[in-house]
């Protein structure tokens, strides 16, 4: 009898440790299939373009150079050029610790740079350019994110947080 118990009692804690071990396999299996707890919405606030040509493309007077290892904020500045590229040095400060990993390129307005910034300007308009818009490019030059004119400055701080959060050095 006690036998029989010790028997019972050990495949219950068998049983219980499959379950345990399994539980977590079912639930995401449950989590994909119903579309539970998955988020639907991306959370980027700027919009991945894909036509945009790299940066090497770009027509500009003066060739950006960039180290390996920076990421480039450059945005036209053609409206509003004082009160954008303030927002934007203010973007770079806000990124802390992280701000050598960022270089900004500013495109038109006073030629005079701010710290941290380099200017040019366009030789000629490309059909893809926007008044005011942002590009994050990665290190090589390739375009990551576009953001609009209208996108607030610490939604594009959020999305460069995440980005040099998911790329570490």
């Amino acid at each position: 009898m006690q036998d029989a118990k010790y028997i019972r009692r050990q495949r219950l804690k068998l049983i219980l440790i499959f379950a345990i071990f399994a539980a977590p396999m079912v639930a995401a299996w449950g989590m994909v299939e119903f579309r539970i707890g998955i988020p639907d919405q991306h959370t980027a606030h700027g919009k991945v373009d894909v036509e945009l040509p790299v940066l090497d493309e770009w027509p500009l007077t003066t060739v950006a150079v960039n180290d390996a290892e920076a990421w480039i904020l450059a945005f036209d500045c053609a409206q509003q050029c004082e009160q954008r590229k303030d927002e934007l040095w203010r973007l770079h400060r806000a990124l802390g610790r992280e701000a050598p990993r960022l270089t900004r390129l500013r495109i038109g307005g006073n030629p005079e740079p701010l710290p941290g910034e380099t200017t040019s300007e366009w030789q000629q308009l490309p059909p893809w350019r926007e008044d005011n818009s942002v590009w994050l490019l990665d290190p090589m030059g390739r375009p990551a994110l576009a953001f609009d004119a209208n996108v607030a400055t610490k939604y594009v701080l959020d999305d460069i947080q995440h980005l040099l959060k998911v790329n570490p050095q």
